[in-house]
Order: C-alpha cells, then structure tokens, then sequence
C-alpha cells in the first residue's frame, strides 16, 4: 500500500495506491467522507471500501482531499474536491492504460462527489456509494448515465435519511441503461459503526457479481481511451484536462 504524491489543482495530493500485477485488471478511486467533519482517507468505511477492491483484485486509489492530511489547499465545499476527484481520476488512467473497467466507490461526502464525477466521464462503468448526502446536498446534477451501481443505506442514519438515499436511488434506476442495487441496513447508523462486516460482505458480493458479468462481455475500446492512447504521441486528450466542476450547494 504505498504512499503517492499527485500533482492536483491546488498542490500535493496524497494517497494510498495499490497496483495489481496484472496490467488489465480493474481499476478503482475511492473517496473520503467530508473534511469538516473529520473526514480522511483512513475513515474506516472507506477503507474498508479501498479494502474490497483490493481483495477482488482491482488496482486502487484512495487520497486526502486538498486540505486533508499532507494534501496541500483548503477545503473548497465541493468545487475544488470534485477537481481533485477529476485528476486522480486522470492519474489513474494512465498508470493502467491497458485496463477497460474504472470503478468509483465513495462514502458520505466522497458519494456526492464521487456521482458527479460519473455524470461526467463515460470511462466509469460502475460504482458503489455508502450513505449518500442526499439530505444535505443538491443532487439535481443527475444526467442521463449508462452506469451501474450500487448504493447501501442504513436504515437508522440520521445524517442521511433513508428516504432520500431510495428516492436518490430511483432516480438514478431511471436513467438509460443504469442498473442500481439499493441495499438497506436494518439498525444501521450512518458511519455502519456495529455493521461494518455485513457491509464488506454487501460490497463484496456486488464486486464479485459484476467481475463475472464482465468476464463474460465483448468489451470495445471506448473513443475515450483511444484518445488517452494518443498522449504518448504528445497530444493531451480533453478529458484530462481540468473540469469546470458543478457549483455544488454549501457543505454542511
């Protein structure tokens, strides 16, 4: 699990990466709960998250958003975070240029960002939320979006309110060709404090079950790798380049 430095917006982005041997193998950016309220890149939740993909053979990315840890910058309420997401993304990619699958997986805060991130890049083909905001953060940003996911909610967590997260979730099942997993956890809190297991077994499950339908699948290059392929020639494609974030609503 070494330590990376990444050269964001705002200065140093520290992280946490494992690489698989395997240069094909699945890829996954995992993201932190709010800053604010405590929120790092070692909360146990996203860990454990980082954990799974790990374990299922993915190669992963967990960072300190700017302002975080010995990641440089302030907090910036979503706007300079979603940028930070962007290119940790982007450096994810071209230290697995021969992988076709990118995952993102996000808790709390770090869903609200994360899902952002997949209404604006295509190259994400799945993803796994943990308690998201919905109660606290204006998700009107929701396009039409062909990926799937999973979203796990407790039924006791009063930051996130159950009703908002299955409201979240149905909006998001009717978008094109999306295919969400809504998992509700009887007696757990928002930070699944007692239920930490049943949550590595929720996501593990979701893993597996969707590695065998990949395994399965004739998978195209999509027009947006190829143009990532074209930077050895010196040619930077547009979509690693810094992306005007959504003004989000102010944290809470």
């Amino acid at each position: 699990m070494p330590e990376v430095i990444i050269n964001g917006p705002a200065g140093r982005i520290e992280g946490r990466y494992h690489q698989n041997p395997d240069p094909k193998a699945p890829v996954a950016l995992v993201l932190h709960p709010n800053p604010t309220h405590g929120g790092t890149m070692n909360n146990k939740v996203t860990y454990n998250m980082y954990k799974n993909f790990v374990d299922n053979g993915f190669s992963v990315l967990r960072f300190n958003f700017r302002g975080v840890g010995r990641s440089q910058g302030e907090f910036d309420k979503g706007i300079g975070e979603l940028q930070d997401a962007t290119v940790a993304l982007n450096w994810l990619h071209n230290q697995n240029m021969d992988s076709k699958t990118f995952w993102v997986g996000g808790f709390s805060f770090g869903s609200w960002i994360g899902l952002q991130l997949i209404m604006r890049r295509p190259d994400i083909e799945y993803y796994i939320l943990a308690a998201p905001p919905a109660s606290k953060y204006d998700f009107n940003f929701i396009v039409p979006c062909p990926a799937s996911g999973l979203i796990i909610q407790g039924d006791e967590d009063d930051i996130s309110l159950e009703a908002d997260s299955a409201e979240l979730a149905e909006k998001l099942s009717a978008r094109n060709e999306a295919e969400i997993q809504y998992e509700l956890m009887l007696g757990s809190d928002h930070f699944f404090r007692k239920d930490i297991d049943q949550f590595n077994n929720i996501c593990d499950d979701y893993i597996k079950d969707k590695l065998i339908i990949d395994s399965k699948k004739v998978i195209k290059v999509k027009r947006d790798r190829r143009r990532r392929r074209k930077k050895k020639n010196g040619v930077v494609p547009r979509s690693e380049r810094y992306i005007s974030p959504i003004k989000p609503l102010s944290a809470f």
